[in-house]
């Protein structure tokens, strides 16, 4: 077979970058192809620091000669060559977008069709007439006058216009002089200069007379004379005009877009567009909220009634008169003062915050307070309840609010940004399908090719599990997974061929249920013509990928290998550890028995986002798994609800705000601190690495500093620091790189021509310990670190190895000591983060640590070493929360709280809480059905 036939085969030769080993392989274009192995092994050296990285380089070669001078200095990726590359699009899991204005809408470009929809088809409704605001041409206006019966008598009148710089009778002069001779004062009709005297000082009582015709059909004669005289009435009308027809009818036409005494704004593009300042809500800027009296700090329990002093700011002696007044007057507009303040219709809200002519409401009382603000305690009373709010104008919507009364199909566009997407796709079906005739002729043909683009990059989000999200949604709140499977949807929707995409595990996030339809989306990405290069875990996509890469045969300095590189139904008969995995020879076991537990934090009444007012309990010193379909509340339940409002109770600092929820209780005097193990990166700069993180570093700088050279020179710890001024280079102060700004391209970052990409001046490199130097030393791995260290038995060496020794356990040993944070990836971040705490799990101190889906980047052999970590976690006396999909943590849980049974509005639910076997005798649960093979 010719592997390097450029036409049928991606053949990489030589490729030597990171830890891999010369490897050549072969992936047969127009494929959907697996890269998988061992975390650490290879594979995202292979797929986006080799391939992705060439073929970037390659565009670049493409571009102006101001991009190409920079080609010489720009390190090319360490291989041979590559034949066959296509060009590259990488899809990664990082959240990149903190742009507080980026919606799901506009980055899947929905957003941008809906605006153009709405510009072009949109109809506007008056607010106080439901009437169609329409606007008159000239040719509107002779057509109409054309219908009036035969024979009938019409006078065309245009109103009187008001002028600044004249007066009335001056006005009137100057009407004369253009060749106008008549007009009407008070309904009378007569000459301008025999009127003059009963003019009084009010334009409006005056019409200028502008022709008088009788009306005939098919007179070519007549029809001309009509649009001149249209035209000019237009004119001097100031765009409105006025037919009065012989039998006492008066027609009233306007080419000015208004109705009912409002001036309405024309549709268009930017009317729409929430990120101009044409389109955006002229309160919040376009940003959808606003710094004001928060609804959720004000009523802080929204079980109480007003009369159980929900209403937080009318409690106290002289506050509650407001309270009281409420009380005393409820009956007078039948208000119910004993009703929970969740269970108050939208309207009871609103006069509970409006107030009337009875009682000040919410908002009135703050403006009373405002009004007190030169007293101190009013102003911290006003600090007290302000927060981050909807903005009351928009709703959140980010749009001016006339924008909303141009509909389709009687749905304003802010109607639409909120709905979930699974409904979208509904209504614009149904819009788009000619016999619901939702639309005229003439608007279908003008819809017709939005409405496709729409339909189909909605269908694309529906298939990639995304049907809860909303087209309002913040991209900066969605997760890593969700992000992926967002740019994918986008990417299918753009329809481009003949291109090379490269992904890194989109199943995170997940649920089981999904997997099948981004399989179908994968497939169908290749079938437009297409390379499709993954590098995934998920046993359900290698099992339907065409081919396979499979790079190991282990991690670090031990991977670098293709271990297996052909169709995936023939993996299984190798002996790789993927191939064991996948043909049972080898499994995470399942516990011989579930952990007894008597302590647990119960929460009561969550209702943070989709959650409904749940009650639920979370056991102690036991594994918890929280699953379910995505969207269903797992993250709201335990990251926005459970953990800041354990932080409270600790009386930890937290700046997070806390979910919705009424009360937490249970035992919470054994827990002493809460952790939060997520996936974001374990520093806040490049500098941050696996060494600084657990601490290793500072003992390393203490060595270097105890040796003889570095005391002759008195050298402090510090000076081997990469962070501070000393001994670390200036050029670059310690990053090993300086970044190249490009104009209109990505920052280019090239190895620092002072150190050579060591971080430290030379004097420093020159104090060596057993032959390396401190930059030799932030070189190694992790495993070849505790190797070196291991030689010396001082007292130095032995806590740099008790530090190292956790990385190593939970399977990151592979991983350079100076690794740059920014190139870790989520689930590298997440264990580092791990390790840190098992370094400290032998303390008494009694920790609740919660991770959010742990498994992330993880093979099936780097879980069982997770599951070891957690294992002794709770050996120590701490307790562990999970957030997860995968099947095998969830099949080792001591307990399980299953939500949904959807996402979205569909979702927030308890469908599930017991033991893995107990769940798999639910059917109502989507989890318990895909767990069965795991535990039968």
């Amino acid at each position: 077979m010719n592997y390097t036939d450029p036409k049928k085969y991606i053949y990489i030769k030589g490729a030597r970058c990171n830890n891999l080993k010369n490897i050549d392989v072969a992936i047969p274009r127009n494929s959907f192809t697996v890269i998988t192995g061992l975390s650490g092994s290879g594979k995202s050296s292979l797929a986006f620091d080799t391939l992705f990285a060439e073929g970037q380089r390659r565009y670049v070669e493409s571009l102006s000669s101001y991009a190409r001078q920079f080609l010489g200095r720009m390190s090319k990726p360490e291989v041979d060559f590559i034949t066959g590359l296509s060009p590259a699009i990488a899809i990664e899991q990082k959240v990149n977008n903190k742009n507080p204005r980026s919606t799901v809408g506009t980055g899947t470009e929905i957003y941008e069709y809906i605006k153009l929809l709405y510009a072009r088809i949109g109809r506007t409704l008056s607010p106080i007439s439901g009437e169609e605001v329409k606007r008159h041409t000239v040719t509107d206006v002779v057509d109409r006058l054309l219908q009036i019966r035969e024979g009938l008598k019409v006078t065309l009148f245009a109103p009187m216009p008001k002028h600044d710089s004249l007066n009335l009778k001056e006005h009137l002069q100057l009407l004369i002089q253009q060749g106008f001779t008549r007009i009407s004062v008070k309904g009378e009709i007569g000459r301008i200069h025999d009127m003059l005297e009963k003019v009084g000082k009010n334009p409006k009582d005056i019409r200028i007379l502008i022709d008088r015709f009788t009306i005939k059909h098919n007179d070519h004669d007549l029809e001309s004379l009509l649009f001149d005289s249209v035209q000019t009435a237009f004119h001097e009308g100031y765009g409105k005009c006025e037919a009065e027809i012989e039998n006492g009818e008066t027609l009233l036409f306007s080419n000015l877009f208004e109705l009912d005494g409002m001036t309405f704004e024309k549709p268009s593009e930017n009317f729409f567009n929430f990120n101009t300042p044409h389109g955006a809500c002229k309160t919040c800027e376009g940003y959808g909220s606003v710094i004001g009296i928060s609804e959720d700090l004000v009523i802080a329990n929204p079980s109480l009634s007003v009369y159980d002093d929900a209403v937080a700011c009318w409690r106290g002696e002289k506050m509650s008169e407001w309270k009281n007044e409420w009380v005393m007057n409820a009956y007078k507009f039948d208000f119910p003062i004993h009703k929970p303040y969740r269970e108050l219709t939208p309207v009871q809200k609103a006069l509970l915050w409006e107030g009337n002519e009875i009682c000040g409401g919410i908002n009135t009382f703050f403006k009373w307070v405002e009004e007190q603000s030169f007293k101190i305690q009013y102003r911290v009373m006003l600090a007290r309840f302000r927060g981050k709010m909807t903005c009351p104008d928009c709703q959140g919507t980010r749009l001016r609010k006339d924008a909303g009364y141009v509909k389709i199909a009687q749905k304003s566009i802010q109607e639409l940004a909120l709905m979930p997407i699974s409904q979208l796709r509904i209504f614009f079906d149904q819009l788009a399908a000619p016999e619901t005739q939702m639309l005229t002729e003439t608007e279908h043909a003008i819809a017709k090719r939005l409405l496709t683009e729409i339909c189909n990059r909605l269908g694309f989000l529906i298939d990639v599990g995304l049907e809860y999200l909303t087209l309002n949604r913040l991209s900066s709140s969605l997760s890593g997974g969700e992000t992926q499977r967002i740019n994918l949807a986008t990417s299918i929707g753009s329809s481009l061929v003949g291109s090379l995409y490269i992904l890194d595990e989109p199943s995170i996030g997940l649920h089981t249920r999904d997997t099948h339809n981004l399989i179908k989306v994968l497939k169908k990405l290749r079938d437009l013509g297409n390379t499709v290069i993954v590098v995934e875990h998920d046993e359900e996509i290698m099992r339907a990928a065409d081919y396979i890469v499979d790079v190991g045969p282990l991690a670090g300095e031990q991977g670098g290998e293709i271990v297996y590189a052909g169709k995936a139904e023939e993996l299984l008969q190798q002996n790789t550890l993927t191939a064991e995995y996948l043909n049972g020879k080898k499994s995470i076991p399942v516990p011989a028995q579930r952990r007894k537990w008597r302590n647990k934090i119960t929460l009561h009444n969550v209702y943070e986002n989709n959650l409904k007012y749940l009650t639920v309990s979370f056991p102690m010193q036991a594994m918890t798994v929280v699953t379910g379909v995505s969207g269903s509340g797992k993250t709201s339940l335990v990251k926005r609800v459970l953990y800041p409002a354990i932080k409270r109770h600790l009386g930890l600092i937290s700046d997070e705000q806390i979910g919705k929820f009424e009360s937490i209780d249970g035992d919470l005097q054994i827990i002493h601190d809460v952790e939060l193990v997520d996936q974001n990166p374990i520093g806040r700069s490049s500098r941050s690495n696996p060494a600084t993180y657990v601490k290793a570093y500072d003992d390393i700088r203490q060595l270097y500093a105890e040796q003889k050279l570095a005391k002759t020179r008195n050298y402090k710890p510090g000076f081997f620091s990469f962070n501070t001024e000393g001994g670390r280079c200036e050029t670059c102060q310690g990053e090993g790189f300086v970044t190249i700004e490009m104009q209109f391209m990505a920052d280019v970052k090239l190895v620092c021509e002072e150190c050579n990409g060591k971080r430290f001046k030379e004097e420093v490199l020159e104090v060596q310990y057993k032959d390396h130097n401190i930059a030799d030393i932030l070189n190694l791995s992790i495993n070849q670190a505790i190797e070196f260290f291991d030689k010396d038995s001082s007292t130095v060496t032995k806590r740099i190895i008790n530090k190292l020794k956790p990385l190593q356990d939970v399977g990151l040993g592979y991983l350079r000591l100076g690794q740059s944070s920014s190139s870790l990836s989520g689930g590298e971040a997440q264990r580092i983060k791990l390790a840190y705490f098992l370094t400290k799990g032998n303390s008494d101190k009694n920790t609740l640590f919660i991770f959010d889906e742990p498994t992330t980047g993880l093979h099936f052999h780097d879980i069982s070493n997770l599951k070891r970590a957690f294992d002794a976690l709770i050996a120590n006396g701490h307790s562990i929360i999970v957030i997860e999909h995968h099947e095998d943590i969830i099949k080792t849980a001591d307990w399980i709280i299953d939500l949904g049974p959807e996402g979205g509005n569909e979702g927030g639910n308890i469908v599930f809480e017991g033991t893995p076997e107990d769940l798999i005798k639910n059917e109502n649960s989507y989890t318990g059905r895909f767990l069965k093979k795991k535990l039968l």
